[in-house]
C-alpha cells in the first residue's frame, strides 16, 4: 500500500468516527439542555438550572461515552490481520468522544446559562426602553 492510500484510508475512517462521536455528544448535549430547561420551568435562574444540569447529568453522560470508549479500545488497538484498516475510526471515537465529554460536562452549561442571561438582559432592557 503506498503513502496515498493510507492517507486516504486514514481520512475516510477518521470521518467516519467524527460523525460517530457527533452523534453521541448532540445526544448528550441535548440531555444537560432540556433537564436545565425543565429546571428553569420550575423556576430556577438559568445559570443555576444549566450548573444542576451539569451535576445532575453527569453520570448518563459518562455512562454513555464511557460504554462506547471501551467498545472502541479492541478496534484502536488493531489486533489481528486486515484490523489495521479499522484502527483510525476507533482512535477517532476515542479522542472525539473524550473532548466531547469534557465539553459536554463543562462548556454546555456555562454556554446554557450565559446565552439566557443574555436574552434575560435584552428583554429588560427592551421593557425599560418602552
Amino acid at each position: 500500500m503506498d503513502a496515498t492510500a493510507h492517507w486516504h484510508q486514514f481520512k475516510c475512517a477518521s470521518l467516519d468516527g467524527a460523525i460517530m462521536t457527533m452523534g453521541v455528544a448532540t445526544a448528550n448535549s441535548i440531555l444537560v439542555v432540556s433537564f436545565a430547561r425543565q429546571r428553569m420551568q420550575e423556576g430556577l435562574p438559568a445559570l443555576s438550572a444549566a450548573l444542576e444540569a451539569g451535576s445532575t447529568r453527569l453520570r448518563p453522560v459518562l455512562m454513555t461515552a464511557l460504554a462506547m470508549i471501551i467498545g472502541m479500545i479492541p478496534m484502536a488497538i488493531g489486533f489481528g490481520e486486515g484490523s489495521e484498516q479499522n484502527a483510525p475510526l476507533g482512535r477517532a471515537v476515542i479522542g472525539g468522544l473524550l473532548f466531547a465529554t469534557v465539553s459536554t460536562v463543562l462548556f454546555v452549561p456555562v454556554l446554557f446559562g450565559s446565552l439566557h442571561r443574555q436574552i434575560a438582559l435584552r428583554k429588560e432592557e427592551r421593557n425599560t426602553a418602552t
